[in-house]
């Protein structure tokens, strides 16, 4: 239990908080996008018991967050989920109860700008949380205790995901941290059981080398496979060492694709920990990835990555990391779709496979810089 002691600057409707619930309901990359603003609650709250609702994605992060004490796994049938319709009367009522029985005193709703805090809101008052605190569009009334006007719509110059939760904690007297990386801990355990796992791959994990992450959890965010293979051919004749191809089990298609030829270059489908592709990420020359998860845990351990931004909106790139983002303008961009809506991918196909290997080497070999 952490020692109890008085918040400091936060408004006084806040100060007397004692069990506090941050919700992030969406991707893996959303909540480590959100772990500097709840990095700004434990430092504001240092005797809180700090809950997090995080999608099951998200709460996979459980053992790398330690400014949270516990994690909440849901399916929120309000946000793009496993949750059917059949199972959504249930499931939130099941998760009213739930909320009730902890006894929380104040809630934090983070939302990216094309999300509805309102939802969630409703159930944080039928659990009887008191204090609710969120971005909103429309007057909430009773809903949100406190709430900021959000205007904000995808487009050039809008804020980064980081800095508009920040905001948001702005709003009650919540002061970032002076540190503003992004958190997430490595145990000790996750580079030993990853040593064993690279040694009975065939790698020799002592020797450099470089990760190739083809995912995307959306098909519009996905840079060509086949292109990925070539940048990775070049960056490891450019002395990035070995190339590590990594992906989800349902990605094998993918990773096989980005195989490079002629290189020294190993398949990792499947298997790894969250924990041991950090681990992985972490002691990379460089990551090569598409805007996904790998993208931002490279940017809360500091590692160099070059990301393939699909231009489907402009706020998520990696935060304070050593990062180069590529992509090809095209005017149909922040179309927040998930399937290009035009059929031609240009914001991707755009960039070759040559500009992705200048990026990755020039990173290697550049001193340690962030975005």
């Amino acid at each position: 239990m952490r020692a109890a002691a008085p918040p400091t600057g936060v408004a006084p409707a806040w100060a007397g908080v004692r069990r506090l619930l941050a919700v992030r309901l969406d991707n893996l990359g959303d909540v480590l996008m959100t772990t500097l603003a709840l990095a700004a609650l434990r430092q504001a709250w240092p005797g809180v018991h700090l809950a997090l609702l995080a999608s099951p994605a998200g709460a996979a992060l459980q053992p790398h967050l330690t400014d949270v004490d516990e994690v909440i796994p849901f399916e929120a049938p309000w946000v793009q989920s496993a949750c059917g319709a059949a199972e959504a009367g249930p499931a939130v009522q099941a998760l009213v109860q739930r909320l009730a029985q902890g006894r929380f005193d104040a809630v934090v709703i983070f939302t990216v700008c094309t999300q509805s805090a309102l939802p969630m809101a409703m159930v944080a008052l039928q659990a009887g949380i008191g204090l609710r605190l969120a971005h909103c569009r429309e007057n909430p009334y009773h809903l949100l205790t406190d709430w900021v006007r959000d205007a904000e719509v995808p487009g050039a110059g809008m804020r980064h995901e980081v800095q508009r939760q920040l905001d948001l904690l702005a709003a009650i007297g919540v002061r970032p941290p002076a540190d503003e990386r992004l958190r997430l801990a490595l145990r000790p355990g996750d580079a030993a059981s990853l040593v064993q796992r690279l040694a009975r791959a065939g790698v020799d994990p002592s020797a450099p080398y470089f990760v190739v992450h083809p995912g995307a959890s959306a098909a519009s965010r996905r840079y060509p496979a086949e292109r990925f293979a070539q940048a990775a051919q070049a960056v490891a004749r450019g002395g990035g060492g070995r190339a590590l191809v990594v992906g989800g089990a349902a990605e094998a298609a993918l990773v096989q694709a980005a195989m490079p030829a002629g290189v020294p270059a190993t398949a990792l489908v499947g298997g790894l920990a969250l924990g041991e592709l950090a681990a992985l990420i972490a002691g990379a020359t460089v990551t090569l990835c598409n805007n996904s998860g790998p993208a931002h845990i490279a940017a809360a351990l500091g590692a160099p990555v070059v990301v393939l931004y699909a231009l489907t909106n402009p706020q998520h790139t990696p935060w304070r990391a050593p990062a180069r983002v590529l992509s090809h303008d095209v005017p149909c961009r922040n179309c927040l779709r998930s399937v290009c809506p035009m059929g031609h991918h240009a914001c991707l196909l755009g960039v070759p496979a040559e500009a992705v290997t200048e990026a990755a080497l020039g990173l290697m070999h550049a001193p340690m810089e962030t975005t």
